[in-house]
C-alpha cells in the first residue's frame, strides 16, 4: 500500500485553473487532488467547462476495519461514481477515494412499463443493503404495502414510490418525504447499493468471530470479510488513455488503527503530470478575476473591457434560472449577454452566462477565456428582512395526520393539500377534518389562520361548535391575569429610553481587520444586527443562536468594544469558571492593543484581587468584566454599565435570571447560546426579543460521526487509543461525582500508558483550575468529567467524546456536549452509550441527535426539544394547561395581545375575516413547478401572510430564482395576494370579478373617486354607499382589479 505518486511532467498552475485545463485537455483526465474536499471543488469547476461527463469519486469516509459504518449516501455516491468512471471526461478524486478497493454491485433499474417480479425486486433490494421498515425516513430503507413499494435510494434526497400492476411496473413517482404523497412522475430510477456488503451474513460462516459480529455489530477488522466479494480498484475502471494529473496528497490511510484492513487499499497510480506549488516546472498565469465594482453597470463595463481585448468572458451563474436572471439584469443596463451551455473558449469574444459554478473566477489570456462568478457581477442576493416576531413562529412542518389549530374553528387534523376545481377555476386547499368527520377546505388566502398544534393532550373540536371560542376566551383572560412581571418588563423595555451608541468609527474597522478568520455571512449579519440595535435609543435584547464554534464570541467582542469606545462598561456572564477563563483570554488577546481593560471575576479570584477589581469597576477603570453568577451580587456596581452579555443562557438558574431581568430594563443585553432552552425559544418566537441565527459553519469543518449503542469497554479502549495516537484528546463524561474516581481508575486499567485527569464541580476551586489548565495545555490525554465540560470549553485538539449514560441527559445538553469536539478540521467522533432499555423519551432524544449530525443544527435541535418536552411553561405553572388547550402558536398570539395591553396599545387582532377576493382565475403552485408538498404549503402560507406588496414582490423573485419562470397559475396566485393587500388598504370587505365586471364591497366612493376610476379603467363606473362597480373595461381581470383598488386606497391607478 502506497500513498506516493510517481513522477511525470511538472506544471505550475494556480488551483483556480486546474479544472479548466483538465476539462479542455485532448484526452480524458483523472484529477487526483490533495484532499477529498478539493476533489469536490474540482468536479464542480470542471462541469462548467464541458458538456461531457464529469465524475466526482468520493471516499467511503471511514477507514476499512473501523467500527463506524460508512454513511449510506457515501456508499451510494461511490457506487454511482464507480459505474460512471469508464465514460468520464474528467474524474476528480482524493487520494483515499482512489486507493479504496470497493465491492461493486450492479444497480437496480426501475421504470414504468417494464415487467419485473416484485418479490425478486425485494430480494435485490435486500442484497443491495436496503432495510425493510414500516415507513421510510432515510436513505437505505424501503417499505411495502400491497403492490406499492416506497423506496429511499441511497443517491436521492427523497423517496420514490413504485406501483405494480401484476408483474409490470405501472409507475415510478417521486414522493414528498414530509407528506408521503407522490409529487412527480419519473421515467425511471436507478437504485445503487446502500451498503458495501452484508457483514452479518458473511460473519455467520466465519469461525473465531465474536457473537456480536454475527448479529450485525461492527467490530475491529470486520471489513476484512469484504475481500470475499471481489472488491475492485477504482484505477482499474478508468477508460483507456486517461491521463493522471496529481497534486501532492495531504491525506492518507490512518496509521496505527487497530483492525485496519490494508488489503482493501491499492497504491496510487503514477502521474503523467504533477502540479507544483514551488519553483519547479512550466508556469501558467491565470490571475483571479473579481471585477471590484459598486454596481452591476460598473462590473459589466470592466468585463466589457476584457471582451474588447478579444476574450470570451463567462459569468458562472450556478443554475439555469440564474442564467436567465443574469441575461435579463444586464440587458436592462444595455449589456448583451448570451446564454451558453458551458464555458467554451472557442466561442467568439463576447459576454456569456453559463449555468455552471466555479469556486473562484480567473482570467487566462493564453486560452482567450475569462470566468467570473455571478455574485461578483450582480452582487449577493439581498437578505430579506423577517417580519418581527412572526416569520419564525411557523417552525414546524405540517404533514398529514398532524393536529392543526384554525384560529376560528379550533383543533382539527390536517389531511394534506388537495386540488379542487370550483366553477371552472382550479385552486389548492388545505383539508382539515374535525370531530364527527366534518371536513373544512381552507383556501390559500386563509392559510395564515392555520398552524401546527404543539402541546399535550389535545382533542378535536367540532366544526362550527362554540367550545373553541369559549376556550380561547378563557385562556385569553388567564394570560392577561398571569402575564404580570414578565410582560411588564418587556413593555418597560420597549418604552424605555436607552443609550444610543454612535456609529462605527476607525477603531472598530481596525478591530474587524485584525480578526484572523473570514466572517461567515451569518456571523457578519449577526454582528451588523447587534450594532444596529446598539445604535438605537432603546435597550437591546437580542438572542444570537449559533452552533458551537460558529463565532458567537466574536459577536460579543465587537459589541463590547463598541460599548468601551463610547465610554460604557460591559459585564459578561458565563456559567462556569473555566468558560470565564477562556473568554477572558479571548477578550484580552483581541482587545489588548486598543487599551481596553478586561478583567475576570470568579471563584478562582483571590479576595484581594476581587476587592481591587470591584473598586476599579466602580470608578470606571475596568471596561469589560467577565465572570460567573458572582457578577450578579449586590457588591458589583459598575460606574456606567452599557452592555450585558449572557453566554450559554440555559445554564443559569431562576434566581440569577431574575437579577438579569432587572438589569435588562435599562441596558443593552446580548444573549449567546447554541441551543436556546424552550423558554428562551418561546420568548424569541413570540416577538418579545430579537433572534439572529448563525447557521454557516466555518470553512473546513466536518460533521461529527456519532455512534449510539450499549456501553462497550473494548470500543472505549479503541476510541481513546485512536485519538491519542493522532495527538488528540478525549472527553469521557461520567455524570456521577460519587463514582467518578472509580470510573477513572477503570479507564486507567483499560488503557495503560494514557494520561488521565478528573474534573467535577465539587472539587476544591484551585484543584479544579489546575486540572483544567493541565488538560488545556495538553498534559492530560483524557479528561474524565461530569457535564461541567458541557459549557463552552474550546479545545481544538479534543476530537473524541464518550458519554457513559447518554440516555439520562436532555437533548440540548447532549448537543452541547457533542459540540465540545469537532472544533477544528479534524474528523471528530462521538460515542453516546445508553442501555437497550432506555425510556421512549430518551430514545427520541438520541434519534433526534442522530438526525441532526450536520453542522449548524443547534436551532433545529432546540425546536425538536420543544416538541419532545411539550410546549412547557412560559409564564408560570398554571399556564401549561392553557397551552395544551389551545396549542403553542395560538397561545403565543394571545400572549402578544397581553403584551400590547400592557403597553397600553390596542392589540393587533389578526384578520379572522380577511378580505374575500373572488376572481375566476386558476391560482395555485403546480406540482411540476414546486414538487415537494410541504414546500408548497410553506409558500402558500407565506403568500397568505404577506402584509405588503414589497413582500409579494420578494416572494415572486425568490420563486423565479429557485424554481424558474412563474407559470400562469403561480402568477395569478401572487396577483390575488396583491389584490387582498390592496383591498385591505382600501377598506374593502370583498372584491369580486365576474363576466367582465368588477364589484368592490365595503367602500363608499366619492365623486372624485368615481371620476378617477373612469379615467384609469376606461369602463362604466357606478357607486353607492358600501359598493363600487366597474363594467365594460378593456383591461384584464387582475389589471382592472389592481388599478381600481389602488385608486380606492388613495395610491393612484398607475
Amino acid at each position: 500500500m502506497s500513498g506516493e505518486i510517481g513522477f511525470g511532467k511538472i506544471l505550475q498552475a494556480p488551483r483556480r485553473l486546474r479544472a479548466y485545463l483538465a476539462a479542455r485537455n485532448e484526452r480524458p483526465v483523472l484529477l487526483l487532488s490533495s484532499t477529498e474536499e478539493d476533489a469536490a471543488r474540482y468536479a464542480r469547476d470542471a462541469a462548467c467547462f464541458t458538456d461531457e461527463p464529469v465524475v466526482h469519486l468520493p471516499s467511503r469516509g471511514v477507514p476499512y476495519g473501523d467500527v463506524f459504518d460508512p454513511e449510506v449516501w457515501r456508499v451510494g455516491a461511490r457506487q454511482r461514481a464507480l459505474h460512471a468512471l469508464d465514460s468520464a471526461r474528467v474524474v476528480a478524486a482524493g487520494p483515499l477515494a482512489l486507493m479504496e478497493r470497493t465491492p461493486l454491485h450492479e444497480p437496480l433499474r426501475l421504470a414504468g412499463g417494464v415487467e419485473l417480479d416484485m418479490d425478486e425486486v425485494l430480494l435485490r433490494l435486500a442484497a443491495l443493503g436496503y432495510e425493510r421498515v414500516e415507513r421510510v425516513f432515510r436513505p437505505g430503507e424501503f417499505a411495502v404495502r400491497g403492490g406499492i413499494l416506497d423506496l429511499f435510494p441511497s443517491t436521492r434526497r427523497s423517496p420514490v414510490r413504485v406501483e405494480w400492476w401484476g408483474d409490470e411496473v405501472e409507475s415510478v413517482r417521486a414522493v414528498s418525504l414530509a407528506t408521503r404523497r407522490a409529487v412527480k412522475e419519473l421515467a425511471a430510477v436507478t437504485v445503487y447499493a446502500a451498503r458495501e456488503g452484508d457483514l452479518a451474513g458473511l460473519a455467520a460462516g466465519e469461525e473465531g468471530l465474536p457473537e456480536e459480529a454475527r448479529r450485525g455489530v461492527r467490530v475491529p477488522g470486520l471489513d476484512r470479510l469484504l475481500l470475499a466479494l471481489g472488491p475492485v480498484e477504482p484505477a482499474g475502471l478508468l477508460p483507456d488513455g486517461m491521463e493522471v494529473w496529481a497534486e501532492e496528497p495531504r491525506e492518507g490511510v490512518a496509521g496505527g488503527l487497530e483492525g485496519l484492513v490494508e488489503e482493501l487499499y491499492a497504491p496510487l497510480p503514477a502521474a503523467d503530470l504533477r502540479f507544483s506549488s514551488g519553483g519547479e516546472g512550466e508556469a501558467l498565469s491565470a490571475p483571479p478575476l473579481a471585477p471590484f465594482a459598486e454596481t452591476p453597470r460598473e462590473a459589466a463595463r470592466r468585463l466589457g473591457g476584457l471582451v474588447e481585448d478579444g476574450m470570451a468572458v463567462f459569468i458562472a451563474c450556478g443554475s439555469g434560472s440564474q442564467v436567465r436572471r443574469t441575461v435579463y439584469a444586464l440587458g436592462q443596463i444595455g449589456r448583451e449577454v448570451v446564454a451558453a451551455e458551458h464555458a467554451d473558449p472557442s466561442l467568439p469574444p463576447g459576454l456569456y452566462a453559463v449555468p455552471g459554478e466555479v469556486e473562484e473566477g480567473f482570467s487566462y489570456p493564453e486560452g482567450g477565456i475569462a470566468v467570473v462568478r455571478q455574485d461578483a457581477v450582480l452582487g449577493r442576493r439581498r437578505e430579506r428582512r423577517r417580519r418581527a416576531g412572526r416569520a419564525l413562529t411557523s417552525f414546524a412542518d405540517l404533514k398529514p395526520g398532524d393536529l392543526v389549530v384554525h384560529a376560528v374553528q379550533g383543533i382539527g387534523r390536517f389531511e394534506g393539500l388537495v386540488s379542487k376545481e370550483v366553477l371552472g377555476v382550479t385552486r389548492d386547499y388545505m383539508q382539515v377534518t374535525y370531530r364527527g368527520g366534518d371536513t373544512l377546505f381552507v383556501p390559500y388566502e386563509q392559510m395564515e389562520l392555520l398552524h401546527k398544534y404543539v402541546g399535550d393532550g389535545a382533542r378535536l373540536d367540532r366544526l362550527g361548535g362554540e367550545s373553541w371560542a369559549r376556550v380561547t376566551e378563557r385562556v385569553r383572560r388567564r394570560v392577561r391575569m398571569l402575564a404580570g412581571d414578565l410582560l411588564r418588563l418587556h413593555a418597560e423595555r420597549a418604552r424605555a429610553e436607552g443609550f444610543a451608541f454612535p456609529p462605527d468609527g476607525e477603531w472598530e474597522r481596525e478591530l474587524e481587520e485584525s480578526f484572523p478568520y473570514q466572517e461567515t455571512p451569518d456571523q457578519a449579519a449577526a454582528i451588523a444586527a447587534v450594532k444596529e440595535d446598539m445604535q438605537r435609543p432603546r435597550p437591546m435584547d437580542r438572542l444570537v443562536c449559533g452552533d458551537v464554534g460558529f463565532g458567537k464570541t466574536e459577536v460579543a467582542v465587537r459589541a463590547a468594544f463598541k460599548a468601551a469606545l463610547a465610554g460604557k462598561q460591559t459585564l459578561m456572564l458565563a456559567p462556569t469558571t473555566i468558560l470565564v477563563q477562556q473568554h477572558y483570554r479571548t477578550f484580552r488577546e483581541r482587545l489588548e492593543r486598543f487599551a481596553v481593560r478586561v478583567e475576570s471575576l470568579s471563584r478562582f479570584t483571590t479576595a484581594a484581587e476581587r476587592r481591587r477589581i470591584l473598586r476599579d469597576l466602580a470608578s470606571g477603570e475596568v471596561d469589560i468584566l467577565i465572570g460567573t453568577h458572582a457578577l450578579l451580587g449586590a457588591e458589583v456596581r459598575p460606574k456606567d454599565l452599557g452592555l450585558l452579555v449572557v453566554d450559554e443562557e440555559q445554564r443559569f438558574g431562576v434566581r440569577h435570571k431574575e437579577r438579569i431581568k432587572q438589569l435588562k430594563t435599562s441596558v443593552d443585553v446580548l444573549t449567546l447560546t447554541a441551543t436556546p432552552i424552550p423558554r428562551t425559544m418561546q420568548m424569541g418566537l413570540s416577538g418579545l426579543r430579537d433572534i439572529s441565527v448563525i447557521e454557516t459553519p466555518p470553512a473546513g469543518r466536518r460533521s461529527v460521526l456519532t455512534h449510539v449503542g450499549p456501553y462497550d469497554e473494548e470500543l472505549v479502549r479503541r476510541a481513546i487509543e485512536r485519538e491519542v495516537a493522532r495527538g488528540g484528546q478525549v472527553f469521557f463524561v461520567h455524570n456521577r461525582v460519587e463514582t467518578i474516581e472509580e470510573a477513572a481508575q477503570r479507564l486507567r486499567d483499560l488503557v495503560p500508558g494514557v494520561r488521565f485527569a478528573v474534573a467535577h464541580g465539587q472539587m476544591p476551586e484551585r484543584a479544579l483550575e489546575e486540572v483544567m489548565q493541565r488538560f488545556l495545555e495538553g498534559e492530560a490525554d483524557v479528561l474524565v468529567t461530569t457535564t461541567i465540560v458541557e459549557s463552552g470549553l474550546d479545545i481544538a485538539t479534543a476530537n473524541t467524546l464518550i458519554v457513559e449514560r447518554a440516555d439520562a441527559m436532555g437533548l440540548a445538553q447532549l448537543y452541547q456536549l457533542r459540540g465540545r469536539i469537532g472544533r477544528s478540521t479534524e474528523q471528530a467522533y462521538a460515542y453516546l452509550f445508553a442501555p437497550l432499555g432506555a425510556t421512549l423519551e430518551a430514545q427520541r432524544r438520541l434519534e433526534a441527535l442522530l438526525d441532526f449530525t450536520e453542522l449548524g443544527s443547534g436551532f433545529a435541535v432546540a425546536m425538536r426539544d420543544l416538541e419532545i418536552r411539550g410546549a412547557g411553561n412560559l409564564l408560570g405553572a398554571e399556564q401549561s394547561g392553557h397551552i395544551a388547550a389551545v396549542g403553542f402558536e395560538m397561545y403565543l398570539r394571545l400572549l402578544e395581545e397581553a403584551v400590547a395591553l400592557e403597553r397600553g396599545e390596542e392589540p393587533e387582532r389578526r384578520e379572522e375575516r380577511p378580505v374575500i377576493v373572488e376572481v375566476p382565475l386558476d391560482a395555485y403552485l403546480p406540482p411540476e413547478y414546486v414538487a415537494d408538498e410541504i414546500e408548497r404549503v410553506d409558500l402558500y402560507r407565506r403568500a397568505s401572510a404577506a402584509g405588503s406588496l414589497a413582500e409579494v414582490d420578494d416572494l415572486a423573485e425568490e420563486l423565479e430564482e429557485r424554481f424558474g419562470p412563474l407559470p400562469e397559475p403561480a402568477r395569478n396566485l401572487l396577483g390575488l395576494t396583491r389584490l387582498k393587500i390592496l383591498g385591505r388598504r382600501a377598506g374593502a370587505s370583498s372584491v369580486g370579478y365576474r363576466s367582465g365586471a368588477l364589484t368592490v364591497y365595503g367602500v363608499s366612493p366619492s365623486e372624485a373617486d368615481l371620476a378617477a376610476l373612469r379615467r384609469a379603467t376606461g369602463g362604466v363606473v357606478s357607486g353607492r354607499e358600501g359598493r363600487v362597480s366597474v363594467r365594460g373595461s378593456g383591461l384584464g381581470a387582475l389589471e382592472l382589479c389592481e388599478r381600481a383598488l389602488r385608486l380606492l386606497a388613495g395610491e393612484g391607478g398607475g
